[in-house]
């Protein structure tokens, strides 16, 4: 299985996993969306997903800007997220909340819409330039 690339559980209701728990994602397999971190594994059958949604949060440099120069205010740091809801084998909705890295983001998108079927809502405006590509 080819890893789709690094990430960070942020939050969601899987209980094996813990906020702040890093690991990969694999979007290589043709049944299901899987995070691997070192505390355990979810695999998401692409069927079972019922919600896609990816966001930035843009935050400044404020504190590196005070310490070394007000140029550093121009600079943004985006965090890239990605939110799945998707039932569990009991039937319960779930959802996991990742932080992907940039590198990632745009095929691992690319990956769930077409192994999924359902259309990724973005959260705003920079989110879908991102994913385009703009």
């Amino acid at each position: 299985m080819h890893t789709g690339g690094s990430a960070m559980c942020v939050g969601g209701t899987v209980t094996s996993l813990q906020t702040g728990m890093k690991g990969e994602i694999f979007t290589s397999a043709l049944d299901a969306f899987v995070f691997e971190a070192p505390s355990g594994t979810v695999r998401i059958p692409y069927d079972k997903i019922n919600l896609m949604e990816y966001g930035q949060e843009v935050s400044r440099r404020v504190a590196l800007a005070y310490v070394i120069s007000p140029m550093f205010l121009l600079l943004k740091s985006r965090k890239h997220f990605l939110t799945l809801g998707f039932q569990d084998a009991e039937g319960h909705q779930q959802a996991l909340v990742l932080r992907l890295d940039k590198r990632t983001v745009r095929s691992a998108l690319a990956a769930l819409e077409a192994r999924s079927g359902r259309t990724v809502t973005f959260l705003d405006a920079e989110a879908r330039k991102f994913h385009r590509g703009g």
